[in-house]
């Protein structure tokens, strides 16, 4: 399985930029004696359009012709669960992994959001919280996750959670 962030935006150079490809690359080296042969990040151009609506539209467009057919798909939004802890999302990607799915394709919208194709595309919807985030904030959590995922995974001390789950 490959690991595949696809966000809309680009990160202009500084802290979060440095932060996400710190976290990308410690998922890529972990991830090979994981089945987790690549951690990739596409970022998608927002789209110019005039009105928000078609602006999401075209962005679908371009995350969903990213995505293979048998990708796992997580999308980050703001109206998704945030009530499942890291233990719960690593053992989905083990999950997913197992059940020999491609890739695990974590989707970042642009300001405007997700529409709705890719949101019922997806296999889960995970959100950090009820708090609008930057999306360059939600980029360094996304890559801490798929990180502390396999971490999780590997049995490694990086995750400190709670001993009695």
């Amino acid at each position: 399985m490959r690991l595949l962030v696809v966000a809309v935006g680009r990160l202009k150079h500084g802290p979060e930029r440095d932060l996400a490809a710190r976290y990308r690359e410690r998922a890529a080296a972990l991830g090979r004696g994981l089945g987790v042969m690549s951690c990739d990040l596409t970022e998608i151009p927002e789209s110019r359009a005039r009105r928000a609506a078609d602006r999401v539209a075209e962005e679908a467009e371009a995350i969903l012709a990213l995505v293979p057919a048998d990708a796992a798909l997580m999308a980050c939004d703001e109206r998704g669960r945030s009530d499942w802890p890291s233990e719960r999302i690593a053992g989905k990607v083990g999950e997913w992994r197992d059940a020999g799915r491609s890739a695990l394709v974590l989707v970042i919208g642009g300001a405007d959001g997700l529409h709705e194709r890719v949101r019922t595309r997806a296999d889960h919807i995970l959100a950090f919280g009820a708090a609008t985030l930057p999306h360059g904030l939600v980029r360094v959590l996304a890559l801490e996750q798929a990180y502390r995922s396999l971490t999780i995974l590997a049995g490694h001390p990086y995750h400190r959670g709670d001993p009695e789950a």
